[in-house]
């Protein structure tokens, strides 16, 4: 499907700005299949983002869209005084028959975005400055979609966040142990079964039901190549109703720790704690909405998020590596591996983070 053929066929049924001249993969994602397009058009070229949306994870692509429509169009709104408005939100290339979105002949889904120039992402945060960006990208991107008028956003992923069935996945993955290699992960299966206790709370403090994006990585922010400010956020397939909690969380998750996402010397893996503080400080400078309630779950969201990314990964390679992309043998289970470290790191600080969210929210 990824052949230059298929690409230019998807790529013709878009409204670019001259033709399309290259086809360049594009970015570390999981899930879709992504291609930076450049395009010949008069004056200069124009360059976009063709992604094909991954239906078997995304069951309803259409849906998806519909959401990020919406999505999309209330933050426009919002920047129409904006000096740069269009660095500042994604916008949609609509195909040639109008809609935003484009089904091909095998039932395969695709966008087109324009490109944001004059920024990029970066796989991890470098300093506390770039991880109080972010934090302040993700808590203006909640504000603003605050206001998002009914009817209430498709769920794209229903239960994305649900530990506890998430846990429930797991068990079932290590009861079935269809590849055999339970025995391999025997210290990983004992430390999730060892922290089941705390996949419940959050679901279980009664927290109020917001609009978040549910994949606040790093990077999945595009920083201004002049400034090093935020600019935007990307990656919008997974923005739906959630909990405020799960974004901040995602961000203690991708952006505290020095490490990849996939890193193999353990050693390397830690919460920085001065990245925490820049994240607090920058999503409590933009998320005006938060009630006092969230406020004092900040801490534990980033331990119970990478917990559950970790039983993910975990489960996924019982499972055969079946949802994420790997690229060798053994990938999700040095994920799952560097999750847990976090996990364990957070552990040792979490008393310290809890002061330092208690004297910035008061």
């Amino acid at each position: 499907m990824n052949e230059p053929r298929h690409l230019r066929t998807a790529a013709a049924q878009f409204q670019f700005r001259g033709e399309p001249s290259a086809f360049v993969p594009y970015g570390n994602g999981h899930i879709n299949d992504t291609f930076l397009v450049t395009c010949q058009a008069a004056g200069a070229p124009a360059r976009y983002i063709l992604q094909h949306i991954n239906r078997h994870v995304f069951r309803s692509p259409a849906t998806v869209m519909q959401n990020i429509e919406r999505v999309t169009a209330h933050i426009a709104g919002q920047l129409q005084d904006h000096p740069d408005p269009a660095r500042r939100v994604l916008t949609l290339v609509p195909a040639r028959d109008g809609s935003n979105w484009f089904v091909d002949a095998d039932g395969e889904t695709w966008r087109v975005y324009r490109f944001v120039e004059g920024a990029r992402s970066y796989e991890t945060a470098t300093s506390v400055e770039q991880a109080f960006q972010a934090a302040e990208a993700f808590g203006q991107f909640q504000q603003q979609l605050s206001s998002l008028p009914a009817p209430r956003l498709h769920e794209t992923i229903p239960d994305f966040h649900h530990t506890p069935k998430r846990f429930a996945a797991l068990e079932q993955a290590i009861a079935a142990d269809v590849k055999r290699r339970a025995a391999r992960a025997r210290p990983e299966i004992e430390f999730a079964l060892t922290h089941q206790s705390i996949t419940g709370i959050l679901l279980a403090a009664n927290l109020p039901e917001r609009i978040t994006h549910n994949d606040t990585k790093f990077n999945n922010v595009l920083l201004d190549d002049a400034n090093g400010e935020s600019l935007c956020v990307v990656d919008l397939d997974t923005v739906m109703p959630g909990l405020a909690l799960y974004d901040f969380g995602d961000m203690v998750r991708t952006t505290t720790s020095p490490a990849a996402e996939d890193e193999q010397d353990l050693s390397k893996v830690a919460m920085q704690f001065p990245m925490f503080e820049a994240l607090v400080r920058g999503y409590l400078a933009t998320a005006g909405f938060l009630s006092k309630a969230e406020k004092n779950f900040l801490a534990f969201s980033g331990k119970l998020i990478t917990f559950e990314v970790g039983i993910r990964f975990l489960a996924d390679y019982l499972n055969g590596d079946t949802y994420f992309k790997i690229h060798r043998e053994g990938h999700n289970l040095d994920r799952c591996r560097t999750q847990f470290r976090l996990v364990e790191s957070i552990e040792a600080q979490e008393e310290k983070m809890n002061r330092l969210v208690e004297s910035i929210a008061d």
